[in-house]
């Protein structure tokens, strides 16, 4: 199924990708999560894969590949810090297959697609992958990796660019590369403060 939905005023269909930012403020837990982000180049530091229906999502995180469903239509990380090992702040959606020149039917097809093999991911429990420049594994993920590798399964590569490096630094796919290779749409308020106190975290 295709499902449509939004966050923080942001439309999303099935396969769109969320981006974030690492930590949200008025939080000490959020402010270290935020002193994390700024080790990454760019402006995003997470990107997960929307799935549906309601906030149902896929992502690959500190504890692995998981799903989870963040409820409302307020990207609201503290939710589920528990169950994701992370806070971040919601940035904005990156559409992967606009301007592509693909019909509706093709669209709908690579999208179920790129979810299966997230699905697939998640069921068979993939942890982490702490080696950043081996995108190419499927032993482990990491969050921008699982978004590029998803894709490539269905001949679009995220990380094309123009140049060809070999360095190691060149190899990493970073949650960035991932928001400026698609076409985009940030959100128009900026995040509010939540409560992140371990009092207040829920558990997934």
């Amino acid at each position: 199924m295709i499902y449509t939905h939004q966050f923080n005023g942001v439309p999303l269909t099935t396969g769109d990708i969320i981006c974030t930012v690492d930590g949200v403020p008025g939080s000490l837990y959020g402010e270290f999560w935020r002193q994390v982000g700024r080790l990454l180049p760019g402006k995003v530091d997470h990107c997960a894969i929307y799935l549906g229906p309601e906030g149902r999502c896929v992502e690959a995180g500190p504890g692995g590949v998981i799903v989870y469903e963040m409820p409302g239509e307020q990207w609201d990380a503290c939710s589920f810090a528990e169950q994701r090992h992370f806070v971040d702040s919601f940035y904005g959606v990156a559409y992967p297959l606009a301007n592509r020149g693909l019909s509706i039917v093709e669209q709908n097809q690579i999208r179920k697609a790129v979810v299966a093999y997230c699905l697939e991911q998640a069921m068979l429990e993939k942890p982490y992958n702490v080696v950043f420049p081996d995108p190419d594994t499927e032993d482990g993920f990491y969050c921008s990796q699982l978004v590029y590798k998803a894709y490539l399964t269905q001949g679009i590569d995220l990380k094309a660019s123009s140049e060809e490096s070999k360095g190691l630094l060149n190899r990493i796919v970073f949650p960035d590369e991932i928001w400026t290779n698609c076409v985009h749409r940030r959100a128009q308020s900026e995040p509010s403060a939540l409560d992140c106190s371990e009092s207040n975290l829920k558990f997934g």
